[in-house]
């Protein structure tokens, strides 16, 4: 027969004031998700949508957050790239609601041409090559019945200009220019 393990008894005393505090720090923990501000928030949604696979230099989308209130704004080529990036932006934990105002571009053919052209003469200048060639090209045209909107970065001045320059081409009725300056 084997003797069964006995039990260790230690004498051990926690004063009182330690055992409240430590109830207090237990009973009042919350999920690491709830205590992200919104900042932290968005750039978690952020990073779930950057990820989306058919998003491209054609859709522009920003994210704002208050109060764990997430709203998508935005310009996408297809119905199922908005669901999708709706999809990846509900998965990040912590966020409250989800707004989804991401409008769906016509795929006219006029407009698809139009946004090629605007993309090969931006990109095809040999001063946006090293954006044309990176895997998130930071310039993006938005097209919607022959207006051109540039949204993204661009590294100074100099490349705003061009780049809002050489996107008159044939068929834009008009060019807005919101690209910002990043320097980085």
């Amino acid at each position: 027969m084997t003797a069964r393990p006995r039990p260790l008894h230690l004498p051990m005393r926690v004063p009182a004031g330690l055992l409240g505090g430590l109830l207090i720090v237990v009973l009042t923990a919350q999920p690491a998700a709830a205590q992200l501000s919104d900042a932290q928030l968005g750039g978690r949604v952020v990073d779930a949508v950057r990820h989306c696979p058919t998003f491209s230099i054609f859709d522009d989308v920003s994210i704002g957050v208050s109060n764990r209130n997430v709203t998508i704004n935005g310009w996408v080529t297809d119905a199922s790239k908005r669901d999708d990036i709706a999809r990846r932006a509900s998965r990040v934990d912590g966020i409250r609601s989800i707004t989804n105002a991401i409008v769906v571009l016509p795929m006219t053919e006029t407009d698809v041409r139009l946004r090629l052209r605007v993309a090969r003469a931006i990109y095809g200048n040999a001063q946006f090559w090293r954006y044309g060639s990176s895997s998130n090209p930071p310039i993006h045209i938005i097209v919607s019945h022959g207006h051109v909107m540039l949204s993204g970065a661009v590294s100074d001045e100099t490349e705003k200009a061009l780049a809002f320059a050489l996107s008159h081409v044939a068929g834009a009725l008009t060019v807005t220019n919101t690209l910002r300056v990043d320097r980085d």
